[in-house]
């Protein structure tokens, strides 16, 4: 999606960089769940969090385009190698705790493939799908394939745009043929979603909070909007970025913020409120209209367009987190074998340890019962680590106003300082908020005991967060300055 090398990048292909970035289609189920509330969240989650992580990113992008490193290099500047190294440990970190989710949304898509709808909830073979994939990947990355290249650039017009829009399409027909909406029969007791009226239950369109856990599915919203900072730093490649990059920003909010509503609202127009599954629910809702409408035998192609387009994000994301990462190692920030490099320049010892990570935490689906709950739990881990991450990142964009107002900048947040204050503590009460509902349990799922949900997202919050403070410091890499 990117212009040819050496030519200046189009406002096109950054809103499509942009957006493939951010964007997967696992997310419209559990948006869904939020029946007209989803409204609100998509555009709370737009304006607190897109908008300011993508101008603070963008400018710090510019000042350090030249150099490797990305979040870690931007930290740095401002505060120092250790405050650099926790920054992209958190990024690298719930990059890693991340993979699960869409695994498991990959596996659920590939179980109604095969015609095998029912071990989508199956725990056991979300856990091995999610193992056996990522290992896959992980070879194929490290052998730095060109064909990975290619899955990632097509995945996101191939399997998000074109499978998001045959779901609305599907949802219209049903709309016009007087088919039954999912969202005109909600539970009273969704009293965050719904209000009786004159003995009828009906939608809200904002919610009704009783209480954090009616609008904890906020984090996990939050988490489908984060991603802009990894392609902010191409911004400086636009012949004239001060213009053209707001503009790519505005498309690539408007495009991300159409398919999301339009898409997780068809899925509840499709689906009843009950029957909407956060991790397989898309595919039940292509199911649905496709039985419907005797047309089954697109099910398997709509299916493997929505896998390929999971995958694909995977594959994308495997080596690019890790390479700020490798920069720490070769700083001498970790051990000197994180640093280590095959023949192609990837960082070999960094992806084997990402996989087994992986591994371990896949085995989450093993143990608990409900895969719905091990799918929001593992997301809900991962956004309390991102958060941490742009809390240096706004930090480092106010910081550097002032200990490098003189440095180059290809875009800068516009109105001055001013400015760069406004949109970092827009993004910090953004992040904080959303870093405090992470902690409630969603009112919307079967949970089980809060207390345990609370304890497994705060202890794997406090274990994969303290261990940057205790890696002890290393040799630089010879040749290293």
């Amino acid at each position: 999606m990117t212009d040819k090398k050496g030519a200046p990048m189009s406002i096109f292909a950054m809103a499509m960089m942009t957006s493939a970035a951010i964007m997967s289609l696992r997310g419209l189920p559990m948006i869904a769940k939020e029946e007209f509330t989803l409204f609100f969240y998509i555009g709370f989650a737009t304006v607190m969090f897109l908008i300011p992580a993508a101008f603070v990113a963008a400018e710090l992008g510019g000042m350090f385009g030249e150099r490797e490193g990305g979040v870690y290099t931007w930290v740095k500047e401002a505060f120092g190698e250790r405050c650099g190294f926790v920054a992209i440990w958190m990024q690298w970190v719930q990059n890693v705790v991340w993979y699960p989710t869409p695994l498991a949304f990959a596996a659920a898509t590939f179980a109604y493939v095969i015609g095998f709808g029912g071990l989508a909830s199956n725990g056991i073979y979300t856990g091995l799908f999610c193992i056996i994939f990522y290992w896959l990947a992980t070879w194929i990355s490290a052998r730095g394939s060109n064909l990975i290249t290619r899955v990632t650039s097509y995945g996101f017009v191939t399997g998000s745009i074109l499978p998001a829009l045959i779901l609305v399409a599907l949802a219209v027909v049903w709309w016009l043929r007087g088919h039954p909406l999912g969202f005109a029969d909600l539970p009273a007791s969704q009293g965050a979603l719904d209000v009786v009226v004159n003995d009828h239950v009906s939608p809200r369109v904002f919610p009704h909070i009783r209480g954090l856990s009616d609008i904890a599915f906020l984090a996990g919203v939050v988490l489908l909007f984060a991603g802009v900072e990894v392609h902010a730093v191409h911004a400086n490649r636009m012949s004239n970025p001060q213009v053209q990059y707001p503009i790519a920003l505005f498309v690539t909010s408007i495009i991300v913020f159409g398919i999301f509503a339009l898409g997780a609202f068809s899925v509840a127009a499709i689906m009843p409120y009950s029957a909407i599954n956060v991790e397989s629910g898309l595919i039940q809702t292509f199911e649905t209209a496709l039985d419907r409408f005797h047309m089954s035998w697109f099910l398997p192609i709509a299916g493997i367009l929505i896998m390929f387009g999971a995958l694909a994000s995977v594959t994308s994301w495997i080596v690019g987190p890790s390479r700020g990462l490798l920069e720490t190692a070769k700083d001498g920030l970790l051990p000197v074998f994180m640093a280590k490099t095959n023949q192609r320049g990837v960082q070999a010892n960094i992806l084997l340890i990402q996989a087994v990570i992986v591994t371990l935490l896949s085995c989450i689906y093993f143990i608990l019962k409900n895969v719905s709950v091990a799918f929001f739990l593992i997301g809900a881990m991962t956004i309390t680590l991102y958060l941490i991450m742009y809390v240096f990142m706004y930090a480092a964009g106010i910081r550097l106003r002032y200990t490098r107002p003189d440095m180059p900048r290809k875009f800068r947040v516009p109105g001055g300082i001013a400015g760069m204050w406004f949109m970092g503590l827009l993004g910090l009460a953004g992040v904080i908020f959303s870093f405090v509902v992470a902690f409630f349990p969603p009112s919307q799922l079967p949970v089980g005991n809060p207390a345990t949900y609370v304890i497994l997202v705060s202890g794997g919050t406090v274990i994969f967060g303290v261990i940057p403070f205790f890696i002890k410091n290393s040799k630089k890499v010879p040749g290293r300055s």
